[in-house]
């Protein structure tokens, strides 16, 4: 019986132990399994985290509320924010100043603009800002002149060129890109671009009140103009001043020709004039270099005085005298910078802060216009911008597409500009003459020239072409009616200058992209599938 009691209370206590082993054991799992989960947690959190590069912050990537962010809301920022709003992306605009600007420049919109501009539904714009149409040029040199009508017999009846006030246009543009509910416009500087292992995330801005923001998205275009201070980790600017504008409004005065644009071949450079409203007309002096004269100790209103007003037509003579005497005279740098951008995932530059030419032929909207286009097209198949490095790839095609138009633009500005201008070199000024004779032949030694410089028919090819034609043209003037080895020799320099003048240019914009975009293999990218 004794027996029977030990070996029960052994088995009992065996019992007991197991019983307690295991819930020892079931415990330790339990610990262990909630480590790994609480690890787990914590590696899941830290990858949906975003380091901030300025503070080192953890922000999760839902926090971003939007899908592009645009720095700028000029010309290109505002037409860029209405286009990628109505096409559903959520934008933030950020943009230093939101009152209406002032300048003298970005005033003339070229048909081929207008075209980008309707198809953008854009066009009501350059309504009830007292635009004016406008149908050509009229060239002026040594007393005589021509007319040169845009080519727009195929065209609409509303298409023409825009002259207006360039903040009224740009406020028009920024009220319609505000209206849109998923457009976010918001006054700030912003100060840098955030950057996490090569990947730009969002920006840092001050606000209008000072304080210190960060913004997030999967896309920031940079749009803030030719001072940009953003576009040194974007792009290789060369950044190239020939020369400055002088700007002056002239009022209640009518042109020689109504509804042209004025273009007098001064000396030493172009003069402009056209009308910005239905009342003023607009002129830019143009000065060559980077040193001008005085406006304070009133050097620069003799010079316009004394040096310009002699060579402008006689209708515009008095209001010009007056615009001076009135005293409210600007100056403006003319930059060029051709593209050559750095592919940066989450990040793109656009309008003058990527690419710039000589206003002279006022081709810069035209451009920016025509890149936004190419843009939008480019990013509505995507319904994700969130894989920056695909994105980026993808996006490397904008550069080649948007070459042959932005570079004809480009390269007909910088080489007529060289053109128009005065020289001491006798084979130059062969060269202005020619131009000016070939432009008044008409028939398609006219609408040919015209129709590149309006952006109606960007070809690179036809731009070599005709640009060769007026040399050529130079060359046989000077050898008719019987050629002399001085005339032989000044017609071999002619030729030699006009090399001169458009192969750098056209070596800087990229001669393969230029002229033969199907061959560069960006060319042909497809949209990232995902």
């Amino acid at each position: 019986m004794v027996m029977d009691e030990f070996v029960l209370g052994s088995f009992l206590a065996s019992l007991f132990g197991f019983f307690l082993i295991y819930i020892l054991f079931l415990r330790q799992n339990l610990n262990m399994k909630m480590k790994e989960e609480k690890e787990e947690d914590r590696t899941n959190g830290e990858s949906e985290c975003v380091r901030r590069s300025i503070n080192g912050e953890c922000r999760p990537q839902s926090s971003s509320d939007s899908d592009v962010i645009i720095v700028g809301a000029g010309v290109a920022g505002s037409a860029l924010a209405h286009t990628l709003g109505k096409d559903g992306r959520r934008v933030h605009v950020i943009e230093r100043d939101l009152t209406e600007p002032d300048r003298i420049v970005g005033e003339l919109l070229q048909p081929g603009g207008y075209l980008k501009l309707i198809e953008l539904g854009l066009e009501d714009c350059v309504g009830e800002i007292d635009a004016q149409r406008v149908l050509g040029y009229a060239l002026f040199k040594d007393g005589k002149n021509t007319r040169l009508s845009y080519p727009l017999e195929k065209f609409h009846s509303d298409v023409a060129g825009r002259s207006f006030h360039n903040g009224r246009f740009i406020q028009r543009m920024r009220e319609k890109a505000s209206a849109l509910p998923n457009v976010r416009m918001e006054q700030g500087t912003v100060t840098s671009l955030l950057e996490e292992n090569g990947t730009i995330k969002g920006v840092s801005y001050k606000t209008k009140s000072g304080q210190e923001l960060q913004a997030y998205a999967p896309l920031t275009i940079v749009c803030d103009g030719c001072f940009s201070n953003l576009r040194r980790s974007l792009c290789k600017p060369q950044v190239d001043v020939p020369s400055s504008f002088v700007g002056l409004v002239l009022e209640n005065c009518e042109l020689p020709f109504a509804n042209h644009g004025h273009v007098i071949l001064g000396d030493p450079s172009p003069i402009l004039f056209y009308p910005i409203s239905s009342t003023e007309v607009r002129c830019l002096v143009d000065i060559p270099g980077q040193k001008l004269p005085s406006i304070a100790n009133g050097e620069m209103a003799k010079y316009l005085k004394t040096v310009v007003a002699p060579q402008i037509p006689p209708e515009l003579y008095d209001a010009f005298i007056k615009a001076i005497e009135k005293g409210n005279i600007r100056t403006m740098p003319n930059r060029s910078m051709p593209a050559a951008p750095h592919p940066t995932p989450g990040a793109l530059l656009m309008g003058d802060a990527f690419n710039m030419r000589h206003p002279l032929t006022g081709g810069g909207m035209t451009v920016a216009l025509s890149d936004i286009v190419v843009l939008r097209d480019l990013l509505k198949p995507l319904r994700d911008l969130n894989d920056a490095t695909s994105l980026c790839k993808y996006l490397e095609s904008f550069y080649t597409l948007r070459k042959p138009v932005a570079s004809t633009i480009n390269t007909l500005a910088g080489a007529l500009y060289k053109v128009f201008c005065a020289s001491p070199d006798q084979a130059r000024n062969e060269m202005r003459q020619a131009c000016f004779d070939y432009l008044s032949l008409g028939g398609v030694c006219s609408t040919g020239p015209v129709a590149l410089l309006s952006g109606l028919n960007p070809r690179p090819l036809s731009l070599v072409v005709h640009f060769f034609a007026v040399a050529i043209y130079g060359v046989g003037r000077l050898l008719l009616p019987f050629p002399s080895p001085k005339r032989l020799w000044i017609g071999a320099r002619l030729i030699s200058g006009a090399s001169g003048i458009i192969f750098p240019i056209i070596k800087a914009e990229g001669l393969r992209q230029m002229f033969f975009p199907a061959t560069v293999p960006a060319y042909y990218r497809a949209p990232p599938v995902k």
